[in-house]
């Protein structure tokens, strides 16, 4: 039998307040509860990482985390890269223009995951960033486009003149 419990999660630097069943899973809580769907739900095993999002700073499948455990603590989502009607955050316009997406499934795991990645290596190389992404599963890219993509994020997040609209575009 599933009990009941208060938590306490601040979501998108937004403190979030419900009850949930000791079975609800993050993702759950998010997606049904908090109406945030940005993070996808892929395999429910933890496995293709379309699910991740930033837990204290450091990403985890939310398919693979209770809700009851991130109570007190941190989650940032997708939605938190470029909230409401904001210009893309740099991570995403790299994923666009690289072409690092096409149906998009997988995209927001992607972007969490890279996210963290250039929080802790603002200059990674290509092994590094092969690495880093490995627990994410895309079955239209390639890969190749996705590393091509977080390679431009790293340069936009260090110059942001040379994004589409920044000092340098006429």
């Amino acid at each position: 039998m599933s009990r009941l419990h208060d938590i306490s999660v601040t979501v998108n630097g937004v403190r979030t307040a419900g009850v949930v069943s000791s079975r609800s899973t993050l993702v759950d809580h998010l997606r049904h509860d908090l109406g945030l769907t940005g993070t996808h739900v892929g395999c429910d095993e933890g496995v293709c990482g379309a699910c991740t999002v930033l837990l204290d700073g450091e990403p985890v499948r939310s398919c693979l985390v209770l809700a009851v455990q991130a109570d007190g603590h941190r989650v940032t989502t997708v939605e938190d890269l470029a909230p409401g009607t904001s210009p893309l955050h740099p991570i995403q316009e790299a994923f666009r223009t690289a072409h690092g997406l096409q149906c998009g499934f997988c995209t927001p795991g992607m972007l969490i995951s890279a996210a963290a990645l250039l929080e802790d290596h603002p200059d990674p190389d290509e092994e590094l960033i092969r690495e880093a992404m490995s627990g994410n599963l895309c079955r239209c890219t390639g890969y190749q486009q996705i590393v091509e993509a977080i390679r431009l994020a790293a340069v936009l997040l260090r110059d942001p003149a040379t994004l589409p609209g920044g000092a340098d575009d006429g």
